[in-house]
C-alpha cells in the first residue's frame, strides 16, 4: 500500500504535534521535536544518494556541519541574517559538495564509503583544532534566532515551526526528484551502470549531481540548527552522527521516503525511551538496530533490501580488486 508520506507528515507536523507541544509546554519536548524534523531532514537528503543512487556514505555529518558552522560564522562574526546565511551555507556546501563529489565518484563500491567516512573524520578533526576559525572544542555560542521577514522566531514553539515548514519542504524536493523521470535515471545507474551508459546516460554526471543535491540540502539543515539551537559545537558533528543518519535509513528502508521519515523518528526518539535503563541505554539501543536490521532487511519501507545493498558494494569490490590483480 503506498503511503501518502506528503500529506501524511505535513498533518502530523502542523497539527497534531503542535497541538500535542501546546499541551505538554515543555521546552525540552518541544527541541526533541525540532531534532526529530532536523534528523527527517538528513535522512531524506542521504536517502537520495545511498537509496536512489546507490552509493553507501557516511559523510553527513561533514555537510551538516560545515552550513552549521558557515551561519555560525558568519552570523557571529560577521553579523548576517538567517536568509544570508542558508544562502552562504547552500552556496559552500555546493561548491565542497562538487569537489568531493567529483573525486568520490570516480571510486566504486565500498572504497566510496570508505572516502566519505575519512572526510567525516577529518571534518571533526579540523574544526576541533582549527580554533581560530571554529573556537575549538568551546563551539560558538550567541547565534542569534532565526528572523523572517523582520519577525524573530526565538521561542521554541515559533522555532518549532520554521523547522517544519524548512523539513516539509525539504521532504517535497526528495518526492519529486525520486518520482521524475531524472529519479528513473539515478535508479538506472544504480542498479547497471553499464546499462545505463549504453543508453546515453552520463553515469559520473548523475552521480555528482545526487552527491551535490544531497550536500545542499544537509547544509542548509545545518544553518537551520544553528540558528535555531544557538549553539554549535564539534560533539555535534561527530563521526557518529553520520553513522546513525545511515542506520536510520537502513532501518526505515532504503529507497524509501517513508522509510527516512520512520527511521529518523526511531533513532531520535529510542534513546529516549530508553532512559530508564541508565548507562545501559547504548548497549540495548545497539542490540535493537542490530535486530531490526538482521530481521527486517528491507527495513519498514523499503525499494531496495538493505543487506542486498550492502552485499552489491562488497561484491563490487572485490571484483574491482580481482580485476585489478
Amino acid at each position: 500500500m503506498r503511503i501518502p508520506i506528503l500529506p501524511a507528515t505535513a498533518l502530523v507536523v502542523l497539527v497534531v504535534v503542535p497541538a500535542l507541544l501546546v499541551v505538554v509546554d515543555s521546552a525540552y519536548i518541544g527541541r526533541l521535536a525540532q531534532l526529530v524534523l532536523i534528523t527527517i531532514v538528513l535522512t531524506s537528503a542521504l536517502n537520495l544518494l545511498t537509496g536512489t543512487a546507490g552509493l553507501l556514505s557516511l559523510d553527513a555529518a561533514v555537510y551538516y556541519g560545515l552550513g552549521a558552522y558557515t551561519a555560525a560564522i558568519l552570523s557571529v562574526n560577521a553579523g548576517t541574517g538567517f536568509v544570508v546565511d542558508v544562502l552562504a551555507a547552500i552556496a559552500i556546501c555546493a561548491v565542497f559538495g562538487f569537489i568531493a563529489g567529483y573525486a568520490f565518484v570516480r571510486l566504486t563500491s565500498i572504497f566510496f564509503a570508505v572516502a566519505t567516512m575519512a572526510l567525516a573524520i577529518s571534518f571533526h578533526t579540523t574544526v576541533l583544532n582549527w580554533g581560530e576559525l571554529t573556537r575549538g572544542p568551546m563551539g560558538y555560542r550567541g547565534i542569534p534566532p532565526v528572523v523572517l521577514f523582520g519577525h524573530e522566531f526565538s521561542g521554541w514553539l515559533q522555532t518549532y515551526f520554521v523547522t517544519a515548514a524548512f523539513c516539509l519542504a525539504a521532504l517535497l524536493v526528495a518526492h519529486r526528484l525520486m518520482h521524475s523521470f531524472y529519479g528513473n535515471a539515478v535508479r538506472a545507474v544504480r542498479e547497471d551502470e553499464e546499462c545505463a551508459r549504453s543508453l546515453g546516460l552520463s553515469t559520473r554526471r548523475l552521480r555528482v549531481e545526487v552527491y551535490v543535491v544531497h550536500a545542499v540540502v544537509m547544509g542548509a539543515a545545518g544553518a537551520l540548527y544553528a540558528h535555531s539551537n544557538q549553539f554549535i559545537g564539534p560533539d555535534n558533528f561527530v563521526m557518529l552522527e553520520s553513522a546513525l543518519v545511515l542506520i536510520a535509513i537502513v532501518v526505515g528502508g532504503i529507497g524509501s521516503l517513508p522509510g527516512a521519515v520512520i527511521g529518523a523518528l526511531l533513532i531520535v526518539l529510542t534513546p529516549e525511551l530508553l532512559r530508564e535503563v541508565g548507562h545501559l541505554r547504548a548497549l540495548v539501543f545497539g542490540l535493537v538496530l542490530f535486530l531490526s536490521i538482521l530481521f527486517l532487511p528491507r527495513g519498514l519501507f523499503s525499494e531496495v533490501r538493505a543487506l542486498a545493498l550492502f552485499r552489491r558494494t562488497m561484491r563490487g569490490a572485490w571484483a574491482h580488486r580481482g580485476g585489478a590483480r
